[in-house]
């Protein structure tokens, strides 16, 4: 499947289709069951050409199962949903039974993460906050046993629906998708951008639009620990544009006789490549 719109944006990475599907792809990455990794190195290694696959046993982390619609994988982090509320604001050092629990696991957990389960990656300013932030997720259990990452051009559209097409794009990119998403809307709030993981942002967040009569496009990446792991294997300044595919559609339809015809894009364009 190609894209009008990576091409009208000069992209420099591949379109990711999402899919949701109880078949297994052949020959796609996968993370090792109980292993830890990163949602987003999946997706950097998708742009790059690469099929990646999750299950319900092999998706990473806690907060990515729960991102990538595998239910809520926070009662499994260490210490439960409570020692997740203290990592992500102040640390497990100010809840005892959280710290006894972070000791016990200190042999199997890198330096960093252990730093940061004692004194807390600090994104929400208490627990309590994280407790809300949890709360207001779109939280779902799919009821399909994988969730692929797929270089959209390796799509058959008469075989396959993806749910989600995410691209990921500069500023340049990512302001011109913001006003594609609205050029056929009677509103100016087709793209929402919440403080969410990188994963959640183009997983749940998106599932959750695919499933509204008018579904709005996800930004995402404001998530520094993912934009940490983008920037070590892509190297560049990037956010992710998250688009349920009825959207993507309809914002592909919407590529000839636009904006990205007319001479203020090409200015931009030619302004961009002069660096």
């Amino acid at each position: 499947m190609e894209s009008s719109i990576a091409k009208a944006l000069t992209l420099k990475y591949e379109p990711v289709a999402i899919m949701l599907t109880n078949e297994r792809p052949e020959e796609a990455r996968q993370f090792k069951e109980g292993k830890f990794g990163c949602v987003m190195s999946m997706l950097a290694a998708a742009v790059r050409g690469n099929t990646a696959v999750f299950d319900r046993r092999t998706f990473g982390c806690p907060g990515g199962g729960t991102g990538l619609g595998f239910g809520n994988q926070y009662l499994n982090f260490a210490g439960g949903v409570e020692g997740f509320c203290y990592f992500l604001s102040v640390g497990n050092e100010q809840w005892e039974p959280g710290m006894r629990v972070v000791e016990q696991i200190k042999p199997f957990v890198g330096e960093d993460v252990y730093d940061d389960l004692v004194h807390g990656e600090r994104y929400l300013k208490t627990p309590e906050l994280v407790k809300k932030f949890v709360e207001c997720l779109p939280i779902i259990d799919l009821p399909f046993e994988y969730v692929v990452f797929k270089p959209l051009r390796e799509v058959n559209p008469e075989q396959e629906r993806p749910e989600v097409v995410v691209f990921l794009t500069d500023m340049d990119q990512l302001s011109a998708l913001v006003v594609l998403a609205s050029y056929d809307r009677d509103d100016n709030e087709s793209v929402i951008i919440p403080q969410a993981a990188g994963c959640q942002s183009i997983g749940i967040y998106p599932f959750r639009e695919a499933r509204q009569e008018r579904p709005r496009a996800v930004a995402g990446l404001v998530d520094i620990s993912a934009r940490v792991q983008i920037k070590r294997q892509l190297k560049d300044d990037l956010m992710t544009f998250a688009v349920p595919f009825v959207m993507f559609q309809e914002m592909e339809a919407n590529v000839p006789g636009s904006f990205l015809e007319r001479n203020t894009w090409k200015e931009l364009m030619r302004l961009r490549a002069q660096g």
